[in-house]
């Protein structure tokens, strides 16, 4: 054993740091109150479970509490606040956030434990928040949860036996400080990501709508019928390829989806799907779902698959399809009564007409967006990086192997 550590219940840590239980440390703890909420906005959002994300809070779907509602003062969230999520799906129940003032003003609902420590144990719930995200505590949480799949809970009585890692404080808030050196590279890489994104999508409808020519082109676009440009691609009985998804953003292996196979084990009428091909789901292709293949394999019946003619660069209908002027067409030529049976297939697909380019200038515009998408994807992977790293250090720094005091 390393010297200046010792073994415990959770492992050989540092001779200085404590394990307590959970109930030892709080000071007190809350549910929010049991409120009914509405999707229209008012001057009170509520925070639900399923704002809680690990470590921080997410705001891309925000409810809010009705008008005609009163909350208690003591649903009112504060700085640096802990929320322990105590019901969700069994992989999303015991998530932990910190509530950092994301909002001017916010309440908690009763899905939420707000937890408060007693001084001589934590004064850092910044610390509180990464240990309770590390993966030697979410290990232990996950022996705590009970239900199903679907609808799972930790209870309190159950919560408050979790053991949890107490270095002294100072190396607490050394620890804290490290990783929110971390947490701030990751957040200005997103935000430099998600600025690039929208350059490029204002890029795209400039573009692609002609408002904006490449140098040396000036020759007018001609309405043409998709049919003009596209062919369908039919090949059945090739169950020696193998079996590729068509997702959001791309084509890749079955092997390389986190979702069950669902497929059939009689692959006859899978079609072959080819580089250069574009495949979309016909009953989705109104809501952007296609994506252009680099891979030889097979699809599931389920899509359509469109093999460019001559003249016709792929990667620039690839993106074109998924602008919001082109899924309203594939969405008004679609056949069904309502959204969930509509489809798209091919000879709908081929009626409908649209302004497009020369060859040449879908190249060129092509190449430009094409670079623009290689920036992204560069800052993606150094965005990955840095969240590996953060990865690690919490391993390394809230387990006392590496010390920084």
């Amino acid at each position: 054993m390393k010297e200046g550590c010792k073994n415990s219940e959770l492992g050989i840590v540092p001779d200085g740091w404590m394990i307590k239980k959970l109930e030892t440390i709080l000071k007190n703890y809350s549910l929010g109150g049991n409120y009914e909420n509405i999707s229209v906005e008012s001057n009170s959002p509520l925070i639900k479970m399923g704002n809680i994300g690990r470590g921080k809070i997410d705001l891309s779907n925000i409810e809010y509490l009705s008008e005609n509602i009163k909350h208690s003062v003591d649903d009112v969230l504060k700085l640096n606040d802990i929320l322990f999520n105590t019901r969700n799906t069994l992989d999303l129940v015991g998530k932990v956030a910190i509530w950092k003032n994301e909002l001017p003003f916010a309440i908690y609902n009763s899905n939420l434990l707000r937890m408060y420590f007693k001084e001589e144990f934590i004064d850092n719930n910044d610390y509180v928040n990464y240990q309770f995200n590390s993966a030697l505590s979410l290990n232990n949480l996950k022996r705590y949860a009970t239900g199903t799949t679907s609808v799972a809970a930790i209870y309190t009585k159950d919560l408050l036996k979790l053991r949890f890692l107490v270095p002294p404080l100072l190396e607490q808030k050394a620890i804290a400080d490290c990783l929110l050196i971390w947490d701030k590279a990751i957040e200005m890489q997103t935000q430099l990501i998600v600025t690039k994104e929208q350059r490029q999508k204002a890029l795209m409808q400039q573009l692609f709508t002609g408002k904006k020519r490449l140098p040396g082109f000036t020759e007018n676009w001609k309405e043409v019928k998709l049919e003009a440009l596209f062919e369908e691609r039919n090949e059945t009985k090739v169950e020696n390829l193998p079996l590729l998804s068509i997702g959001q953003d791309g084509v890749y292996p079955q092997t390389d989806s986190n979702k069950r196979d669902i497929s059939n084990a009689d692959k006859s009428k899978y079609k072959r799907i080819t580089p250069g091909d574009i495949g979309y789901n016909t009953m989705r292709m109104w809501q952007g779902r296609s994506a252009l293949s680099s891979l030889e394999g097979i699809v599931s019946p389920a899509y359509t698959i469109l093999t460019p003619k001559n003249n016709v660069n792929s990667y620039y209908f690839s993106l074109l399809f998924k602008t919001s002027k082109l899924t309203n067409l594939f969405w008004r030529n679609s056949q069904g009564l309502v959204d969930d049976t509509l489809n798209c297939k091919y000879k709908d697909f081929s009626k409908i007409k649209y302004s497009v380019p020369t060859f040449e200038e879908q190249n060129a515009i092509a190449l430009i967006l094409k670079t623009a998408e290689k920036e992204i994807q560069l800052e993606k992977q150094k965005l990955a990086e840095l969240q590996e790293q953060k990865k690690g250090l919490m391993q390394q720094l809230l387990t006392g192997k590496v010390r920084l005091v």
